[in-house]
């Protein structure tokens, strides 16, 4: 059966009582159809004395191009937990068009570990992501239109950093020429998930949190260096009037029937890559424990998690998830390229204790960078069909010598919450432990210290360069009195470094950082690394064309 076929196997409950089940009322939910709903802020204020539940993050290794599945163990854990006996909930963000039609395909885990209604969750939702991009390009009309109205403010088009945006993967609009009243200026496309839009709507606290937000949006500079924000254009009601619904945090339901949340969607690899944190505030407060997923592996997404996200909301992780696959060990300890599409080498998916000690290098570095922010850590060995039992117990065994405080075998894709119970375990002791959590950096360092020390400590780097560009945008994020906001990497998933095809844990090498930027409204600075695109391209043999709609049943199919 393909994950669709599971999906829509399972007769989803009514979003009713699901509500239910987290202590959400009637009118602190608004239905969108029968099986997904949106949570009024509202809730957020009722529950606002209740006791926190722990707070449970899972990351990765770095993965081979199809991914190790963080999202099917956010979400087969949760179910594991709900199956122990505790009131759990797994927080993900929304999938994005991009993969969902181009490398990766769907976003809401697969086999018995998804969250459904599976077609609706990975195409439109509730709209959320299409509301981001018309607030994003909204802003992008009212920029230009002011320089062709006579640009009273003296914004300088050789200077306007504002880009364009869509929620598809198109290389095409990486660059582009502007026409009429723009000063004929070149500008770009970034993907919706990479838009800063994207990253205030996750992190933004409330309604006003978020409209305070937009408005420091900056769009470019003067002639003399002023920066010119989205208040100064008067945009900015119409930007939230726009993505009023869109804040509301969406809630859906595993296949057992458990709560989970799935609100907004930065990439990890280019943005913060966590979902919103209201979406936890709310979940937190509604369950004794909350799954939560961050993008690709503890150099990306946990490490965004830690030292962005939990500055913002507050929350202090109990414990964090790094989840490993043989087949990806293999694939750091050289055991032989993967290309999205084309079948895994057997290398890979056969014995091959060299490649597999080899590799397990990777791990270590992972489980290493969560201990360095405090957090005990579980090790998640996703097991697949025809891994070896002893390879298998090798690397759970391995785990906990170098540090983690458990290491668990889990089979939540073919098994569901059932087959994640061990894993539920090792997680429920974890979290038992003192967590003494830290952030990596003082947001009083300067800026180079801070990107060195992301890059010394999580990757392994020993320096970093900076392109001339680079240079310029942080001696100018410095004289405007942002030197003090945290910073958010943005770098190749597939390895350590900056160099995907630098596998294992690769240490000594200067990471490039070819630009910085300023995203004053969502509160960090971006260091762009060589090699990373704003906007990704489809490949060869994309996702979409097996998608279609079955002309008899009116049935979607080919979502995968």
């Amino acid at each position: 059966m393909t994950d669709l076929d599971i999906a829509r196997s399972v007769k989803p409950l009514p979003i009713q009582e699901i509500s239910k089940q987290l202590g959400l009322s009637p009118d602190e939910v608004y239905p969108y159809g029968r099986h997904k709903g949106k949570v009024s802020l509202a809730a957020l204020e009722r529950l606002k004395s209740k006791p926190q539940g722990r707070y449970v993050l899972v990351t990765a290794i770095n993965p081979t191009p199809l991914g190790e599945g963080k999202t099917t163990t956010s979400i087969g854990l949760s179910m594991g937990l709900c199956r122990l006996g505790h009131r759990a909930v797994v927080t993900l963000r929304q999938p994005s068009l991009g993969p969902v039609f181009g490398v990766k395909g769907g976003g809401t885990g697969g086999g018995h570990a998804q969250v459904i209604p599976m077609e609706e969750i990975n195409l439109h939702l509730t709209g959320d992501a299409h509301a981001v991009s018309t607030a994003h390009n909204l802003l992008s009309a009212f920029v230009d239109n002011h320089v062709f109205h006579g640009n009273p403010l003296e914004l300088d088009p050789a200077r306007i950093s504002w880009p364009r945006t869509v929620g598809i993967s198109d290389r095409a609009l990486r660059e582009v020429a502007l026409g009429e009243g723009t000063g004929n200026r070149r500008s770009q496309f970034v993907i919706s998930e990479a838009s800063e839009v994207m990253a205030i709507l996750a992190l933004a606290s409330g309604q006003t949190d978020l409209r305070y937000r937009l408005g420091q949006i900056i769009v470019g500079l003067t002639t003399t260096g002023r920066p010119i924000r989205a208040k100064d254009l008067n945009c900015v009601g119409s930007m939230a009037v726009l993505l009023k619904e869109a804040l509301l945090p969406n809630v859906v339901q595993t296949l057992e029937g458990s709560p989970a949340f799935v609100h907004t969607g930065p990439f990890g690899n280019i943005a913060h890559g966590n979902c919103s944190i209201l979406a936890d505030a709310i979940a937190i407060r509604c369950a004794d424990y909350v799954v939560t997923e961050a993008g690709f592996g503890s150099d990306l997404g946990a490490e965004k998690f830690f030292n962005i996200k939990c500055r913002v909301s507050g929350l202090k992780p109990a414990a964090a998830v790094v989840v490993a696959t043989l087949r990806a060990l293999k694939l750091h300890g050289g055991g032989g390229p993967v290309k999205a599409g084309m079948p895994l080498p057997s290398t890979l998916t056969e014995l091959n204790q060299d490649a597999l000690e080899k590799g397990f290098a990777n791990l270590e570095q992972h489980i290493a960078n969560v201990k360095a922010h405090g957090v005990p850590v579980v090790v998640a060995v996703n097991a697949f069909k025809g891994d070896s039992a002893r390879e298998l117990e090798w690397v759970r065994d391995q785990a906990k010598k170098v540090g983690a405080a458990e290491a668990a075998v889990s089979t939540h894709w073919a098994d569901g919450g059932k087959g994640s119970e061990d894993l539920a375990r090792a997680v429920l002791h974890a979290a038992s432990q003192n967590s003494s959590f830290s952030h990596l950096y003082d947001l009083a360092w300067p800026i180079k210290k801070k990107i060195e020390t992301i890059a010394a400590r999580m990757y392994g780097a020993g320096a970093v360069s900076y392109d001339g560009a680079a240079e310029q945008q942080l001696d100018v994020a410095q004289q405007l009195g942002y030197g003090q906001l945290p910073i958010c990497m943005a770098k190749t998933p597939l390895s350590l470094s900056h160099d995907p095809a630098a596998k294992g844990r690769p240490t000594g090498f200067t990471l490039p950082v070819k630009e910085v930027r300023l995203l004053a409204g969502a509160g960090f600075l971006t260091a762009v690394c060589s090699g990373i695109q704003l906007m990704p391209g489809l490949p060869k043999k994309p996702a979409g064309e097996r998608i279609d709609i079955d002309g008899r049943t009116g049935d979607i199919v080919g979502l995968s």
